[in-house]
């Protein structure tokens, strides 16, 4: 996993450039990992917009998944849903060539951190989910497990999918 004090991050980039802020952003993270309030809150708000910005991913996302996954790995009780949602996003994004490939330096974590998100999702069973939980956590096993599309299917359930699918509403 390529340190947070590696200088290479100033070698990815993200949305908005260089990459060299999202060390701090993921040091953030590693200390407020659990569920926020708003999609505004930080430290997810910025890396949302860094790393998966309007469903692009870039060389960032790829050296962050491994922290994500690490510190969801790590973290006591209840976390945010993203820890799944976004390694799934990322993932979505990467085998749909809406991202570049993935750096040399990251390739062996990238594919391990999704490979750790089943572990993960088995860490935190025992946490109370709601639905956003219970979407992210399919959608990133069936990352991990290689259905792509059924994977972005889950992070685009709604409500109002949802009920439109039970009430077999596609007239």
């Amino acid at each position: 996993m390529l340190s947070l004090s590696d200088p290479r991050w100033k070698e990815l980039r993200h949305a908005y450039g260089e990459a060299a802020d999202v060390p701090n952003l993921l040091q953030a993270l590693a200390s407020s990992t659990g569920p926020k309030a708003d999609y505004q809150d930080e430290p997810w708000f910025s890396l949302w917009s860094r790393l998966c910005h309007q469903g692009d991913v870039y060389t960032a996302s790829y050296a962050a998944l491994p922290h994500i996954a690490h510190i969801a790995s790590e973290a006591d009780g209840p976390i945010d849903f993203s820890f799944f949602a976004l390694p799934a996003a990322v993932e979505i994004a990467r085998q749909t060539g809406r991202g570049p490939e993935i750096p040399e330096v990251c390739v062996d974590d990238y594919h391990r951190a999704l490979e750790q998100l089943v572990e993960n999702v088995s860490l935190h069973r025992n946490d109370a989910w709601d639905r956003s939980m219970l979407l992210a956590v399919a959608a990133a096993q069936a990352v991990a497990k290689g259905h792509i599309d059924i994977a972005e299917a889950l992070l685009n359930l709604d409500a109002d999918w949802i009920a439109k699918i039970n009430n077999d509403e596609f007239d």
